[in-house]
């Protein structure tokens, strides 16, 4: 885990996760958020839908980004203040997905504004947005080597 306070982060610092969404993993979200849209688990039905097979849920790529910016950019003890989002393409189950995020502007009051993206595996833009986060002021974490 990574952590990067507000002074230390600077404007095109970023980071990102690959991950390949399966099956599992949307019925696993479905479980736990309760949304079992025909979208997402019902291949038979979704074929008669706008995409003709089902799709992940658009949130559980936000997930995706919630991990980068928890665990990497900026990191360990960071806060979500908000989130723009623009789904741009459908992610398919089975899609390696990289989740990326980018500083683009340090603000007021120790907030930064990150540019939000998601790729699919053909290096297409399938989620666009900006988030503002309040990355931690000091380093909380201990680095391993540091520890007595």
């Amino acid at each position: 885990m990574i952590e990067n306070t507000y002074s230390e982060l600077q404007i095109g610092d970023s980071a990102c996760i690959e991950k390949t969404l399966t099956e599992t993993d949307v019925y696993l979200y479905a479980g736990i958020t309760g949304d079992f849209s025909w979208l997402h688990v019902n291949e038979i039905r979704a074929k008669q839908g706008h995409f003709k097979t089902r799709i992940v849920h658009g949130m559980l790529l936000i997930g995706l980004i919630s991990t980068v910016i928890g665990n990497y950019m900026p990191g360990a003890g960071t806060v979500y203040e908000s989130q723009e989002i623009t789904f741009l393409k459908p992610c398919y189950i089975n899609d390696t997905i990289k989740a990326q995020t980018e500083v683009i502007e340090q603000m007021d009051k120790g907030r930064v504004k990150l540019r939000t993206l998601c790729f699919n595996q053909d290096e297409k833009i399938i989620l666009d947005g900006k988030a503002v986060v309040i990355p931690p002021r000091q380093h909380v974490l201990r680095h391993p080597s540091k520890i007595r």
